[in-house]
């Protein structure tokens, strides 16, 4: 007989029926035994440790989101979409985080005015100097005050990063400046955006005239192999 006219033989090696009764007319040969597949190797650590791990438990709460209660303290809109966020630091943190802060500052600046005899305390942060430093950073990567006869260094992607940090300063705050505050960041952000496009107009005016005329042999475009 051929191997494809062979008839199809099924042989049923189950020990127990279905009632859980021993089979009478089981198959006495014995099971093969299968191979057994070792279970995959547990993932590597990660290099670093969650920093949830590192921030201490707020009083009141354990590590899965609960109060004493037993009540679900931190929604999934608290900690917004990525759920492995570690909880916002407690009013008490911030305080202990200001103060140590504080005292680190001060004691820098001691420091440094012990090392620079008449020195004056550095001025304070507020909204106009941070405006400013923002518009001179990007003023600086825009090439403003290149020394005279030297190429300006242009930094665009720089430039419209520092212009795009002053935007959002801008948009967060609307509504909470006062007229000269309103008025400083609309001005700086008016005059940076005004020296980008002029920055890039004139680059792509250089870019354009070291090109060859039309009809000039080996014009066009190259094609790399």
């Amino acid at each position: 007989m051929s191997e494809q006219n062979k008839p199809f033989v099924v042989t049923d090696r189950r020990k127990f029926t279905l009632d859980g009764e021993p089979r009478l007319d089981a198959d006495p040969s014995p099971e093969k035994v299968r191979p057994t597949v070792p279970p995959p190797p547990a993932p590597a650590p990660d290099r670093f440790e969650s920093s949830a791990t590192l921030l201490p438990e707020a009083p009141g709460h354990d590590s899965s989101g609960h109060d004493s209660t037993g009540h679900d303290s931190i929604g999934r809109g608290d900690l917004g979409d990525d759920p492995n966020m570690p909880p916002p630091p407690t009013a008490e943190q911030m305080e202990q985080s200001r103060l140590a802060f504080d005292a680190t500052a001060e004691r820098l600046d001691t420091a440094i005015r012990a090392a620079n005899p008449g020195m004056d305390h550095a001025p304070e942060m507020s909204f106009e100097r941070l405006v400013q430093s923002v518009y001179m950073t990007a003023m600086m990567q825009l090439g403003g005050g290149t020394p005279e006869g030297q190429k300006p260094q242009v930094d665009l992607m720089g430039a419209r990063q520092s212009i795009d940090m002053l935007t959002v300063v801008a948009e967060k705050t609307k509504g909470n400046l006062s007229f000269d505050e309103q008025r400083l960041i609309d001005s700086a952000l008016f005059e940076l955006r005004l020296s980008f496009l002029d920055i890039t107009q004139a680059l792509a005016r250089s870019a354009a005239a070291k090109q060859p005329p039309p009809g000039t042999p080996g014009f066009g475009p190259s094609i790399v192999r």
